[in-house]
């Protein structure tokens, strides 16, 4: 069995990289949107700082949530 030390470390580890890959997407997101690669469109930088944005609020959430020890 696993020591409830461990899993609770583990998960804020994954928890920690969700949050920080959501930011990365969007200011990836924001200078392809400020039109600084021209070969990508600057709808796609868009999409990405929406998509990042929603990773970044709301999936650590949902993930926290799931993890939740029952009352």
């Amino acid at each position: 069995m696993t020591n409830p030390d461990d899993l609770a470390r583990t998960r804020f580890f994954i928890l920690s990289l969700l949050r920080l890959s959501g930011a990365v997407l969007v200011m990836f997101g924001l200078v392809i949107a400020a039109g600084r690669f021209e070969s990508i469109p600057k709808v796609a930088g868009t999409a990405m700082v929406l998509i990042g944005a929603l990773d970044f609020a709301l999936v650590p959430r949902l993930l926290a949530r799931r993890w939740r020890t029952p009352k």
